[in-house]
């Protein structure tokens, strides 16, 4: 997996928020209202996020609204994503995670809301997704979803969040991206195969040790 590296002002931050929201509707990962992205400069205390009530597909940098750990509101006219409290607990968590995507994908929702483990069947999955863990169900917005993922983020990269969506963190915007969009793929490659064949062919053992070993995971 290339390494990313992390924006270097927050103009440059916000235009690649939007950006990257722009690509997620694009292909239907969030829908017109649904889905959230963040992101912060590394070591900062303040972070960018997605307004709530706002169209995903033609969001500029504007729109978005700055708030500090504590989710109080720094800049910005428009209102916070209603998830603001679950990713201001992510990064009091993880000093490591500079973005923050929470997407709606479709097959990967319904892979867990069937209760359906999400595997790494692909070489990509194994490398990029490593573990994916299943949040349970709690109201979005709230600090019960908040205090939930706080719990299940520590060294975790990708989450599904029950009968909601996924969440992907990363150092930058765009490992965070490439995180939600590799574990709709892969679902999407599992979903698929189930269709045809029970018993899944997963990557050997011996190699998924050595992936581990060649990746540094």
């Amino acid at each position: 997996m290339e390494e990313f590296l992390p924006l270097g002002s927050e103009e440059e931050l916000k235009e690649e928020i939007c950006k990257t929201m722009r690509r997620l509707f694009n292909r239907g990962l969030v829908s017109a209202l649904g889905g959230n992205i963040s992101a912060r400069l590394p070591g900062s205390s303040e972070f960018w996020i997605t307004p709530s009530g706002v169209f995903k597909g033609e969001l500029e940098p504007e729109d978005l609204v700055k708030v500090d750990l504590d989710g109080r509101v720094l800049e910005g006219f428009l209102r916070p994503s209603v998830e603001t409290p679950f990713h201001a607990m992510i990064y009091r968590r993880r000093a490591d995670v500079n973005a923050v995507v929470h997407s709606h994908n479709p097959v990967t929702t319904g892979l867990a809301l069937a209760g359906i483990e999400i595997k790494p069947v692909t070489i990509e999955a194994a490398v990029v997704l490593r573990r994916v863990r299943v949040v349970p169900w709690a109201f979005p917005g709230t600090d019960a979803l908040a205090n939930l993922i706080g719990e299940h983020i520590e060294g975790a990269r990708a989450l599904v969040l029950m009968n909601h969506g996924v969440v992907g963190v990363g150092s930058n915007l765009l490992e965070a991206e490439t995180i939600v969009e590799t574990l709709e793929e892969v679902a999407t490659a599992q979903f698929v195969a189930s269709i045809f064949k029970r018993e899944l062919p997963l990557i050997p053992e011996e190699d998924m040790e050595l992936i581990k070993r060649l990746y540094g995971i």
